[in-house]
């Protein structure tokens, strides 16, 4: 996620801050002092960064759980409506999603019951339920926040865990892009609820309901190319017409090619026709510069795109994409030669042809030649 920053590394899962956190802080500090001066700013600090440790917590409940299933957490990004803990992969089980998705809200019970027996089993619901409240007791209000998060997270909408709960005793019975359609539509019905809640009562649920709704709907979007990309062969759909570079070739060559075409992404290929790279058009700019046109492709190009054979299915490509975060996969023939891509724009014109196409016909019948020549 950009205007992020990293902070630490704990167990290969790297924790970043955005920057709207810190903004957050700013703000928290001022609205304290305006109450009760320099201590009070400073104890209003403390509490919002014990939260989001809190919230770190239950972000790695998630980590540990999908570790169980060898699902790898490469980032968790801490946001100022909570954390987003970005999984290499969903799992195919609806078991293995409902042990994540509610490992998260399990860690936030925990320490609201650890909380509740440092105060002695004696702490009231109506006092924990003083969260904003600067001047009741640090504890109490700890504990409170974490029901809270228990709370809010187990609303069924995405991207709460509440969401892939739902899917995961959804997917149970029916199938998986059924249950997220279900469970997308449910979490769309909730933003529209938390955004008129929001004009009548607080404006920050109008910002969690606009989250809640895209979240929603590129969660449905997701399932939707993931149902429709297993029966899809990479040759039918993948971008054919392309520019290459040469792995002799100048920054000052590919920023004319750059210029001639509406590619952003070029092909690094050796002479044999194998491809030994991607060069994305900011690294093009930022070579240009810093080392200046001469500077060889090879210097700034990406090399850790993945590769597929061009009779896999689609599915396998596009959970490489969401795998390494890459914009393309490299599809290659039996010569190892590259013969096509696959980039996010053209699967999602192919999910554009599929809704206009008629009821019958096939995609291997088409081929997309590309986001670049717009012809199919």
């Amino acid at each position: 996620m950009t205007w992020s920053f990293n902070i630490g590394k704990i167990g290969g899962t790297v924790v970043k801050v955005h920057v709207t956190f810190v903004l957050l802080l700013v703000w928290i500090w001022f609205m304290h002092y305006r109450i009760g001066g320099t201590t009070a700013a400073w104890e209003g600090v403390a509490f919002v960064v014990a939260v989001f440790a809190c919230v770190v917590l239950h972000e790695f409940g998630h980590v540990f759980a999908a570790r169980r299933y060898g699902i790898r957490t490469p980032d968790i990004t801490l946001l100022p409506i909570g954390g987003l803990a970005r999984l290499e992969r969903m799992p195919e089980e609806p078991g293995k999603e409902f042990v994540i998705a509610i490992a998260g809200p399990l860690v936030n019970v925990v320490i609201a019951a650890l909380i509740f027996l440092a105060l002695g089993g004696v702490t009231g619901i109506d006092q924990m339920a003083a969260i904003e409240n600067p001047r009741a007791d640090f504890l109490v209000r700890l504990a409170g926040v974490n029901v809270f998060l228990v709370l809010f997270n187990l609303i069924p909408a995405f991207p709460m865990d509440g969401g892939r709960v739902l899917r995961a005793l959804l997917a149970t019975r029916l199938s998986w892009s059924r249950a997220t359609q279900i469970a997308a539509s449910i979490g769309q019905g909730l933003a529209f609820l938390f955004g008129f809640l929001g004009l009548l009562y607080n404006p920050i649920l109008i910002f969690i309901a606009i989250f809640v709704y895209l979240a929603a709907a590129s969660e449905a979007q997701s399932a939707q190319i993931r149902d429709i990309s297993a029966s899809v062969l990479v040759s039918d759909v993948m971008v054919t017409e392309f520019a290459r570079l040469d792995r002799s070739a100048s920054i000052a060559d590919a920023i004319d090619k750059l210029l001639a075409t509406t590619q952003n992404e070029f092909p690094v290929v050796d002479p044999a026709g194998q491809i030994e790279g991607l060069l994305m058009r900011n690294d093009m700019i930022r070579a240009l510069k810093e080392s200046g046109p001469d500077a060889s492709v090879v210097s700034a190009m990406r090399t850790d795109i993945p590769v597929i054979h061009k009779r896999n299915s689609l599915a396998e490509a596009f959970r490489a994409m969401q795998q390494k975060t890459v914009p393309a996969v490299a599809v290659l023939d039996s010569s190892e030669r590259l013969v096509g891509l696959i980039t996010h724009e053209n699967i999602g014109e192919m999910m554009m042809v599929r809704a206009a196409m008629p009821e019958g016909f096939r995609f291997g019948r088409f081929r997309a030649r590309g986001p670049w020549s717009r012809r199919i």
